[in-house]
């Protein structure tokens, strides 16, 4: 079935809504492959002059940098239909506002006030369609005396304090791998477009979502926020520390031939998790939360030695056996033969035209009335220009090569 645009239909919940996706590298495309997974029509507009940061990030298609070969890309930007527009040039930024038109959600991460010079910002455009959604994602959103500062996730994990929270109390901070606050970041995005969608619904009247990510990260701070606010102490880093549970580390195991290391995360989170770890690894099963913490050095030193000696396999069943939270740190090669990864589907082979084939991830969230398998891989750089021009807007051939000659799409 197809619609009445030219592109073929989603499949799921979403089937119907029309998606504009102007969004880049992680936080922005991760909302627009969600909404793409569950049966929206998602057009990925993207300039083929400053290129996408995603699109020179591995892993790459056979270990070689290309635009065209990036794994995070693909990965963020499946399900997509691809449209290349330098919305610097004027036919490029007309084109735009007609797709406005056909879109029922724009979604954008431009610098605060990019998208104004150009008259494409939301005043602008629920001028031409009064019930758009758009959702405008930045670091520390469209307004106040740091909208203009730019960036990635990992200076906004600094910026939500993310970044000195995570590492050791007698190091300098280490921070979380990668651009954090690119991945809480969308799943707040995302539930305010479906809240902005039932809005609409219910009342006719567009939405815009200033959307700032580091603020949206402070929100995984709160408890901790409030407790200071109240006079509590500053949260400090602290390591594998947990203040409510004890032992909570990780712990070297006896590495299986051919690996240099192996190591298990283990977390007991109350007394009777104790008594059941004590037992197992010959320690005192009576001590309670206070004095373990007073003697958690000692209690590491005890654990240690009981893994050291054994296979993390070993371990995971001992302690799992007894009802202790006790798991392997995985490497890539333990994550791609995961038995849990495995039954949930979560690696998904897709054809590809350039490579022959191409692995993403699966669907986020699994609904059970609306299994979801990604339509297509990410799109190559225009991949999809000529049928969103014709089938969308009713472009002539001339037409197109019009817009080609001005700059619009190049």
């Amino acid at each position: 079935m197809t619609t009445a645009n030219n592109l073929p239909d989603g499949n799921g919940p979403l089937a119907g809504v029309k998606v504009l996706d102007l969004s880049w590298i992680v936080a922005g495309p991760t909302v627009g492959r969600a909404l793409a997974d569950f049966g929206a029509t998602v057009i990925r507009v993207e300039s083929p002059i400053r290129v996408d940061t995603a699109r020179v990030v591995g892993p790459f298609h056979g270990d070689l940098p290309g635009v065209e070969n990036s794994g995070l890309y693909g990965n963020v930007n499946a399900g997509k239909w691809g449209l290349t527009l330098s919305l610097n040039v004027p036919e490029a930024q007309d084109i735009f506002r007609r797709l406005v038109r056909w879109a029922d959600i724009v979604s954008e991460s431009f610098t605060a006030g990019i998208l104004a010079r150009w008259n494409l910002d939301y005043p602008h455009l629920r001028e031409l369609k009064p019930d758009l959604i758009m959702l405008s994602s930045t670091l520390l959103g469209q307004t106040g005396p740091y909208n203009q500062v730019s960036g990635f996730g990992s200076q906004g994990a600094g910026m939500s304090g993310v970044q000195y929270l995570t590492g050791w109390p007698d190091r300098s901070p280490a921070g979380p791998f990668g651009p954090y606050t690119d991945y809480p970041a969308p799943r707040f995005a995302l539930t305010a477009l479906l809240a902005a969608l039932d809005h609409r619904n219910r009342t006719g009247e567009g939405v815009f979502i200033d959307q700032a990510q580091a603020e949206g990260t402070l929100q995984l701070l709160a408890p901790a926020l409030i407790d200071y606010l109240n006079g509590g102490p500053a949260l400090d880093a602290r390591g594998n520390d947990d203040p409510q549970m004890c032992p909570h580390g990780v712990y070297r195991c006896r590495p299986p031939m051919g690996r240099a290391e192996s190591w298990v995360a283990i977390a007991v989170a109350d007394n009777d998790q104790w008594r059941a770890l004590a037992e197992v690894i010959g320690a005192n099963p009576e001590l309670p939360l206070a004095h373990r913490r007073e003697i958690q050095k000692e209690i590491d030193a005890a654990i240690s030695a009981w893994t050291s000696t054994r296979f993390v396999s070993e371990v995971e069943e001992a302690l799992q056996r007894v009802g202790v939270s006790a798991h392997r740190l995985s490497t890539t090669e333990d994550a791609t033969n995961d038995p849990q990864l495995a039954h949930r589907d979560h690696f998904r082979r897709l054809p590809h035209s350039l490579h022959g084939e191409t692995v993403i991830e699966g669907p986020r969230y699994i609904l059970s009335e609306a299994p979801v398998e990604p339509a297509r891989p990410a799109p190559q750089y225009g991949e999809h220009n000529v049928q969103i021009l014709k089938g969308v807007l009713g472009l002539s051939d001339a037409a197109i090569e019009d817009l080609a000659a001005s700059g619009a799409l190049s």
